[in-house]
């Protein structure tokens, strides 16, 4: 670019709305409407795991290790599908202890123990002093490659002085802002709401930059996906660069940094920081855990197109990690260069940020509180309120650290790529799972195994990838890369033991890996737990057992005046008022203690009142979240006799609550099934309500048919019997009307007895082999004739000569002349027509028929089949209801009965070939043997 002047108003422009950013998401948290309490801010926090090596370094790795940059990715997407397992547990284990950082946890874990957080977080800064070193490195080449392209950024960059090194001065700004953000409150353990704020937006930043770049590349230096990957496919040297086969160590490797990718993630301090410090509520998890893999996704859609087109437009010779720059560079868009380089400035210090907080913390409550506390000469010089002084010890260790990175990247940067450089710090954070999730699961994991493995482990991972660095950077001899230490050959750093044929990375871990196990598990066998530890374990391991109360771990005793002496000192009088205030809340006693103040004019007696093991607990947490677990240890033992509970105290604690939790499960499954039952009874009375209502209708109907037929028969036969001389003919009509009747009573009085028969099971068929369609025509016999005389056209279509079923010829007979009568019941009024089909389906005989009626709904399509059941005849030409018709409502369940009864089913379905409705009836074939003749 022209003007320098722009890219430095442009870049410390965005660090101005950083800080703009951060101090009014602070000033929203102090009026109570927090910005971060939002699983998408949360996962955008965690995408704080994208540094300067996914925006520069990604491109670079794929171009020489083919797809093998996916891996980075695909770790972590494991590891937060198993957040909800993993993560979880480390959140609320965070929550409940006030944990401040990862060497906090650990050292939680194991007894808070001083010294075993102290070496976390020894490991932490040599391992991360790198990655940082990574970040500054990365600014520093994007900003020579902006301003000096085409010259190369080795040569750009290799003349730049101290006071002209961008990466310093950024350094500095980055120191400012995060000792105005990051350390505003002493609480360590307090979500710092301006950063992960600030965290948030410079994810969308670096997202966005990314994809303007690559969808620049695709669509503006090439013609599209398609004409890109045909113009690299035409060049076999780079299929070979992006197969698999260009991945180092082979499937190997593959796995190796796969599992070095999960580890780290888990193990980083900055991910710590945001996944369990910053979390604000454990069900961000649940969205989290699939919309950060959608955010890895997204960003790393344009690796691969943008590598192939770095090295078809500038050659393999060229630096990839700078293709991200170049490719805009070389087609003269300096403002999408500009906005890329923003980018990446995005990328590198949102790292840096949380980065420097969290080994800040480590280096402050870890490092130098304990030795200030162990060092009785100097505590007794500082007297008085500590809280800002402690405040400054957190500065300045900001300020350290970054100097750490800078001098790392100024001193030895150059001897590795960004990634190679990300992948060193992996390695070495990697150091911390086994003691961290061992120690989540197994409780019999000591303090004393979990810090020699990680000594075993930092000191096989510094033989095998930091001082083959410094060697290559010209602080050791070559030979001891090549040649190994004493000119052994099987202590080669990069193939220990002989073991040659995997990348270095993998190579690294695994013997580092082995290292620290083999000695954590070994010494744990052998070594028995003091008390803490072993409350600690039992804590640990049951975190996700509800409703435990650490407040009830403590049985020392003390006064509540050395415990708020204890707190002013350390923390200041303001939050000294508030702990002791949220712990009179909690305890709901009355009184003195509940109405102590804790001013300085508190009365002696209130001062001298016993403290409830629920305030000294609440002290402890206090402590814990500005100076860390073991140091708050030690603070509280001074003034409080006695101790934590031992092992089977917490574990009858945790006994107790377990039941407790089983009990309220039985309670609330009892009182589901309870709530089903009466659900169930509800329907049931609903439904005997309804059968109560069709029962009436029927005894009213059935009462109104058997007497209508009665009726006439007695006004008949009196009339006979009261004309002696009425002419013959006439009295043959009367008698005809008598037998007519007669007939119909029976009729109703055999639908009913079938129907009882039928639900006491005692309703006798005489099945046989018949031929159905003989049965069918004869049927068709019996009521062509009165079907007709009512208008309905009859019309009959049999597909069979023959059909052999079982079957009783009555009943059945009976079933196929009542579905013809319904069907010409409902059948239209104008021009009613019955469709009968014979024919053969799927193995059995299907019979079937349609009226061209208004149908029957799906609804009512079951019900016809209750007893009792009608519908109501719709007027097609009137429109109205035409009321029910003629008949018991019987016809249709007792079809039903006698089918089943026999095998087969009968069903209702829209007509195939009329409008309106159709009753099938489907029936086996007879087996051979069977068959009439």
């Amino acid at each position: 670019m022209d003007s320098e002047l722009s890219v430095i108003v442009a870049a410390f422009g965005y660090l101005a709305l950083l800080f703009v950013i951060a101090a009014w998401a602070d000033r929203r948290a102090r009026q109570g409407r927090s910005v971060i309490a939002s699983p998408f801010v949360y996962t955008l926090s965690i995408a704080v795991y994208c540094t300067a090596w996914t925006f520069y370094g990604s491109v670079g790795r794929a171009a020489d290790a083919g797809p093998s940059f996916l891996l980075i990715y695909l770790g972590p997407t494991l590891a937060m599908l198993s957040g909800p397992l993993i993560i979880r547990k480390m959140v609320r284990i965070a929550r409940a202890q006030r944990i401040t950082s990862i060497a906090d946890f650990i050292s939680a874990r194991y007894g808070k123990s001083s010294r075993l957080g102290a070496l976390v977080a020894l490991i932490a800064l040599i391992g991360i002093t790198p990655y940082i070193a990574l970040q500054l490195k990365a600014i520093t080449l994007s900003h020579a490659v902006l301003m000096h392209y085409p010259v190369a950024s080795s040569v750009a960059t290799s003349a730049s002085s101290f006071l002209s090194d961008k990466s310093f001065w950024v350094a500095l700004v980055l120191a400012v802002f995060i000792m105005l953000f990051g350390t505003r409150h002493l609480d360590a353990s307090e979500r710092h709401e301006g950063m992960v704020a600030a965290i948030a937006v410079e994810s969308l930043v670096k997202l966005v930059a990314f994809l303007a770049v690559g969808l620049f590349t695709v669509f503006m230096l090439f013609d599209g996906p398609a004409d890109l990957f045909a113009r690299a496919a035409a060049q076999p040297q780079l299929q070979q660069a992006l197969s698999l086969s260009a991945v180092p160590g082979g499937a190997l490797g593959w796995i190796g940094t796969l599992l070095l990718a999960f580890l780290a993630f888990l193990t980083l301090p900055r991910q710590f920081q945001v996944l369990v410090v910053e979390n604000v509520d454990e069900r961000h998890l649940l969205r989290a855990s699939w919309l950060f893999p959608l955010y890895l996704l997204i960003i790393n859609l344009m690796v691969i197109p943008i590598a192939l087109a770095g090295l078809l437009l500038t050659g393999t010779g060229s630096d990839p990690d700078s293709f991200v720059l170049t490719l805009p560079l070389s087609a003269g868009r300096e403002g999408l260069s500009l906005f890329v380089f923003i980018g990446g400035l995005s990328a590198a210090t949102g790292m840096v940020i949380v980065e420097t907080i969290a080994l800040s913390t480590m280096v402050s409550n870890q490092l130098v509180m304990p030795l200030l506390l162990r060092a009785t000469p100097i505590s007794r010089r500082l007297r008085g309120d500590l809280s800002g002084w402690l405040l400054g010890i957190r500065r300045i260790a900001i300020a350290l650290i970054l100097l750490l990175g800078y001098l790392y990247h100024a001193l030895i940067g150059d001897a590795y790529s960004l990634v190679t450089i990300g992948l060193v710090s992996f390695a070495a954070v990697s150091q911390f799972a086994p003691a961290l999730l061992l120690g989540l699961y197994w409780r019999g994991a000591c303090g004393l195994g979990a810090g020699l493995g990680m000594l075993a482990g930092i000191a096989v991972w510094s033989y095998t990838l930091l001082l083959p660095g410094f060697a290559q950077s010209g602080w050791l001899p070559m030979s001891f890369v090549e040649q190994g230490l004493y000119h052994l050959a099987w202590l080669r750093p990069y193939a220990l033991f002989g073991l040659d044929g995997l990348d270095i990375y993998s190579h690294s871990l695994l013997w580092s890996l082995m290292a620290n196990i083999g000695v954590l598990v070994g010494v744990s066998l052998f070594t028995r737990q003091n008390r803490l530890e072993q409350t600690q374990a039992a804590l640990f391991t049951g975190a996700l057992t509800e409703g435990i109360d650490t407040a009830s771990l403590w049985q020392g005793q003390t006064t509540r005046g050395a415990l708020r002496d204890l707190l002013k000192r350390y923390l200041g009088g303001t939050a000294t008022t508030r702990v002791l205030a949220t712990a009179d809340a909690s305890d709901h006693t009355t009184g003195m203690e509940a109405g102590a103040s804790t001013t300085d004019g508190e009365n002696a007696a209130a001062m001298d009142a016993s403290a409830s093991p629920q305030l000294i607990a609440r002290a402890e947490q206090a402590l814990a979240g500005a100076l860390g677990s073991a140091s708050a240890r030690v603070l509280i033992n001074s003034v409080v006799r006695g101790e934590a509970l031992d092992m089977e105290a917490v574990l009858r604690i945790l006994d107790t609550t377990s039941q407790t939790l089983e009990y309220n499960r039985r309670l609330e499954q009892k009182s589901r099934e309870l709530a089903r039952i009466g659900e169930e009874l509800r329907g049931a009375n609903e439904r005997l309500r309804e059968l109560d209502r069709l029962k009436d209708e029927f005894v009213a109907m059935v009462s109104h048919e058997l007497r209508t037929p009665l009726t006439s028969i007695r006004a008949f036969a009196e009339i006979l019997r009261d004309s002696q001389d009425m002419p013959d003919d006439k009295r043959a009509q009367f008698l005809e009307v008598v037998v007519l009747e007669s007939q119909r009573l029976s009729r109703l009085i055999e639908e009913i007895l079938d129907l009882a028969r039928l639900e006491s099971g005692r309703l006798t068929l005489h099945p046989k082999p018949l031929d159905l369609v003989a049965l069918t025509r004869q049927s068709l016999a019996a009521v062509q004739h009165p079907i007709e005389e009512r208008g309905v056209h009859l019309e009959a279509i049999i597909d069979l000569d023959e059909a052999q079923v079982i079957g009783d010829p009555d009943r059945l007979e009976q079933v196929i002349i009542n579905l013809i009568d319904n069907a010409a019941k409902f059948a239209a009024e104008l021009s009613p027509h019955v469709l009968l089909r014979l024919g053969r389906r799927q193995g059995q005989v299907r019979l079937s028929v349609e009226d061209n009626g208004p149908g029957i709904a799906a609804e009512e399509r079951e019900r016809v089949f209750e007893k009792f059941h009608q519908l109501e005849q719709q007027g097609v030409a009137s429109g109205h209801s035409r009321g029910r018709p003629r008949g018991s409502g019987l016809g249709l369940p007792i079809s039903r009965g006698i089918v089943s009864q026999l095998g087969g089913r009968l069903w209702v379905e829209d007509a195939a070939t009329l409008d309106g409705a159709s009753l099938i009836m489907e029936l086996p074939d007879a087996p051979r043997e069977t068959q009439a003749p």
